[in-house]
């Protein structure tokens, strides 16, 4: 528990801040500033819908979605697409929060907060139309579970989920 402070700060270095060297992508952006609108299936829910901010090679994802329509799940990622072209990498790194109400009097409103690092790959169908798919590496934070007599703490383990989404770009 006592590494993942320190893992956290490389992994955002490595994610946002240091250039790879030869890359030509970190040196000049690929693209002006743009918001992109989309759908996810899998990764922090069943279903989601989400934005993206892009300015060059960087953004930041915002994901709102569900996986029973009984809970909500929210992702905040910053990411670094690299390298030229159609099939366009990407890494990122940020935090995913699920909260599940209560149903009874028994209950309370379950909460998890997970760090959540994405890699992946984005295929530009075409000038407004991306696919892409990914691995979202997980680990809990902290978790307040719905039952208030369960006071167990989160699991160490690190969570790969794959994901999908599509998203498009409004001109």
């Amino acid at each position: 528990m006592r590494l993942l402070p320190p893992l956290l700060v490389l992994l955002l270095q490595l994610t946002l801040c240091v250039p790879v060297a030869g890359s030509p992508s970190f040196s000049t952006p690929s693209g002006p500033e743009e918001v992109r609108f989309g759908i996810s299936l899998g990764g922090i829910s069943f279903m989601g819908f989400l934005v993206e901010y892009r300015w060059g090679d960087r953004s930041v994802e915002l994901n709102l979605g569900t996986w029973s329509f009984q809970d909500l799940s929210f992702s905040l990622v910053g990411k670094q697409y690299y390298g030229p072209g159609d099939f366009r990498p990407f890494s990122g790194l940020g935090l995913w929060a699920v909260l599940s109400p209560s149903r009874t009097e028994d209950e309370q409103t379950g909460v998890a907060v997970l760090v959540r690092a994405p890699v992946g790959v984005e295929w530009n169908v075409d000038t407004d139309h991306h696919l892409g798919a990914h691995i979202s590496l997980n680990r809990a934070l902290w978790i307040r579970r719905k039952d208030p007599g369960d006071d167990y703490p989160p699991s160490d383990r690190i969570v790969p989920l794959p994901g999908f989404f599509y998203v498009w770009k409004r001109r």
